[in-house]
């Protein structure tokens, strides 16, 4: 007997991808979207025909929410007295589980996963997966999962879900809830999209000094990728040059203040960061 998955917001940009990686697989999958476009927009990617909401729900095993993250917990509500015991709800980000959002059931199971996006240094060499910069479709890419409530044997099942929706995945590594809230937003947004924004914010300033862009584009990009290569272990050989490191350290101050870290990391901010993100 097959798993019936319901997946939720299939028409969606996510949803899209996600019931694309799930066909062919060994899971029997019923597709909701309540918008006439997503209903189109799956039908064109894949020729499939979404079914009735609560006819999904009532035959489910697994429900696999492809909805905006602000929307998890009150769709989660609105559909929780549709699901059967036993039903495990999959959720794509942590902060509405985090934040206390999910409707309180017993009976059933809550997991969350997340894709970690292919790594920048990586053995791909088809032009395909090298331009995958999210995933999910050529690109090798690990991804995190937590088992928030539930019985143990639910992990393996939800875990095959994860892997079918984010294929080609390499390591899924298990977290718990709060350690992917420390993940996403507060290492991956917080901090690291905001210095991607930064260092081209930086970009745009040196150009305003008569650097050509391309050339600061180039040198910027260069030097990120040696950065990180050195600063993450991967060029083993590799070292920051005396006069780099003292540019490192004259800078930090300026542009880092003291405590940022403690500021960031910690529960407390965490957890506002989001309720904020659920009630954006």
């Amino acid at each position: 007997m097959m798993t019936k998955v319901a997946l939720l917001g299939a028409g969606g940009k996510m949803g899209v991808r996600l019931a694309t990686n799930l066909k062919g697989s060994r899971f029997d999958v019923d597709h909701v979207e309540v918008s006439d476009v997503g209903r189109e927009r799956l039908k064109a990617a894949i020729g499939v025909d979404c079914v009735d909401m609560d006819v999904a729900l009532a035959q489910a095993d697994v429900v696999l929410m492809a909805v905006p993250d602000r929307l998890i917990g009150k769709i989660a509500h609105s559909i929780i007295d549709k699901v059967r015991p036993g039903t495990a709800l999959i959720v794509l980000d942590a902060a509405s589980p985090y934040a206390g959002e999910m409707p309180v059931r017993d009976d059933v199971t809550y997991f969350v996963t997340h894709p970690c996006h292919p790594p920048i240094f990586n053995d791909e060499t088809d032009m395909a997966a090298k331009n995958d910069f999210f995933g999910g479709i050529s690109a090798k890419q690990h991804i995190v999962c937590a088992l928030i409530q539930g019985p143990e044997e639910h992990y393996a099942l939800c875990e095959e879900v994860a892997r079918n929706i984010y294929k080609p995945v390499m390591k899924a590594h298990r977290c718990t809830l709060e350690g992917i809230a420390f993940l996403e937003p507060a290492l991956s947004e917080t901090v690291g999209i905001t210095l991607c924004l930064a260092m081209k914010e930086a970009v745009d300033e040196v150009v305003k000094h008569g650097i050509d862009r391309e050339a600061a584009t180039d040198f910027m990009l260069g030097h990120i990728n040696i950065g990180l290569s050195i600063a993450f272990g991967v060029f083993k050989e590799g070292k920051f040059s005396d006069g780099a490191i003292h540019a490192i350290n004259q800078a930090k101050p300026q542009i880092f203040r003291d405590g940022w870290l403690e500021r960031v990391f910690n529960k407390e901010a965490v957890l506002q960061s989001v309720k904020d993100i659920c009630n954006a």
